[in-house]
């Protein structure tokens, strides 16, 4: 099979593995669809998409990382939770990643509810807190889900402009 063909199959495939990845926690998103982004520029001998196009793509999918980790603290934050519902929030999102689907999507809220409970405050507004951190995670998800897509959009601009 020629190394073209492959290289695209290669490409299509870690693409929508990436795509899934940002919703499934037990694969990484972001680096798949870079990779995938990669191995289709690499199929054309980098011609069309090249080093400044990737380390563009390299950056947004860093920013992803970035959305993740804040946006889950920011929704407890906005609900005036305290320091430790912030921290509670980030800390449950990175532990709750290695248990699965379960724990990405109960880990903030358990985080945000351990660290108001934590810093004694009632039971009412740990829960808030937690409820918060969850939509924040939910907000993140769609915005790691938007810059992928700008990835994705900025590829396809690159190789047929």
């Amino acid at each position: 099979m020629d190394k073209t063909v492959v290289l695209w199959i290669v490409a299509v495939v870690l693409v929508v593995a990436g795509l899934a990845g940002t919703v499934l926690p037990v694969l990484p998103g972001a680096p798949l669809v870079l990779a995938g982004l990669v191995a289709a520029a690499w199929a054309e001998d980098f011609k069309y998409v090249g080093v400044p196009t990737l380390v563009l793509l390299a950056v947004l999918t860093g920013l992803t990382y970035v959305i993740d980790l804040i946006t889950s603290a920011l929704g407890a934050k906005r609900v005036g939770a305290s320091k430790y519902a912030i921290w509670g929030a980030v800390l449950g999102g990175l532990v709750g990643a290695f248990f699965g689907i379960a724990g990405v999507l109960l880990g903030p809220f358990v985080g945000a509810v351990a660290g108001e409970l934590g810093a004694g405050r009632s039971v009412k507004q740990a829960g808030r807190a937690g409820v918060a951190s969850w939509i924040g995670f939910v907000v993140g998800t769609l915005g790691k889900l938007a810059l992928l897509f700008t990835m994705i959009g900025i590829f396809v601009l690159a190789r047929f402009l």
